[in-house]
């Protein structure tokens, strides 16, 4: 599967291994920055590998130096004459908004592999995924006020929950580049590896999360996406009606037997 680009390049391409289904952004020679079109198939292809049984994780990575420069903006500074209040708002809820959604709201556990900068919405397409692995190389960067724009793509929930408000301001308001050790540092990324051992490390965890109970992992991430914006009796019954859920399927049976028989799970995803 893929998405053609005007020139006839696969802007998106989307190959499967095993129970690990691959999306790579392929538009190196624009530092990856996403189109319209592209972004949709990025959530098209989120959801139908949300829908798939045989999908247990998705790993998101891109081609090219740059991991992906955030939105294509060649058409920002071309004001429209017939342009109507709430527009650009319409446009963010439906478009950069609803990509960073599509990530969060997966059921597979997401993998971010970033080979090089991430800047606007790319580094949120990041920051949104489950987990974080970088190259040394890799940079991020809050470009929005770079450009005169106000922080989007989700980045005003995205980075208070990740970082705490202080240090999301000083990301947002400086654009300063942040290294991938500092990012680290900060929790935004969770391994950091040299540039030849990125697509090994990035292997490693998708290896073992696609062979993990994956309806658990697809209640975690609800649990855990939801717990800042949830009260206290919010949260404990969200979890009791998580942990209700899970204990039906295969793979709860499975890890209870395994553990009782002293041998590894093998779970089914289900």
């Amino acid at each position: 599967m893929s998405t053609p680009a005007a020139g006839g390049a696969p802007e998106l391409l989307v190959s499967t291994e095993g129970a690990v289904r691959t999306l790579t952004l392929n538009r190196p020679q624009a530092a990856n920055a996403i189109r319209p079109e592209q972004r949709n198939a990025i959530i098209a292809a989120l959801a139908d590998a949300d829908d798939d049984p045989e999908v247990r994780v998705v790993v998101l990575r891109a081609e090219g130096r740059h991991f992906c420069s955030g939105a294509d903006v060649g058409g920002i500074s071309k004001q429209s004459s017939d342009r109507h209040t709430g527009d650009g708002m319409r446009i963010l809820l439906r478009g950069a908004q609803r990509l960073i959604a599509a990530v969060l709201d997966c059921g597979k556990p997401v993998i971010a592999s970033v080979q090089g900068p991430a800047a606007g919405m790319g580094a949120h397409l990041a920051f949104a995924c489950d987990l974080v692995v970088a190259a040394e190389e890799a940079s991020f960067v809050e470009a929005f006020v770079l450009r005169g724009l106000v922080l989007d793509a989700a980045g005003g929930y995205l980075l208070p929950r990740r970082i705490g408000l202080q240090r999301a301001k000083e990301l947002a308001l400086l654009g300063d580049k942040l290294p991938a050790t500092q990012a680290r540092e900060l929790g935004l990324v969770n391994r950091v590896v040299p540039a030849a051992e990125l697509a090994a490390a990035t292997a490693e965890l998708a290896g073992r999360l696609a062979a993990g109970p994956t309806s658990a992992y697809a209640l975690t991430k609800r649990l855990l996406n939801a717990s800042l914006d949830q009260d206290r009796a919010s949260a404990f019954l969200a979890e009791a009606m998580a942990q209700e859920i899970q204990t039906g399927a295969h793979d709860s049976g499975e890890g209870v037997r395994a553990f009782l028989e002293r041998r590894p799970p093998q779970y089914k995803g289900w």
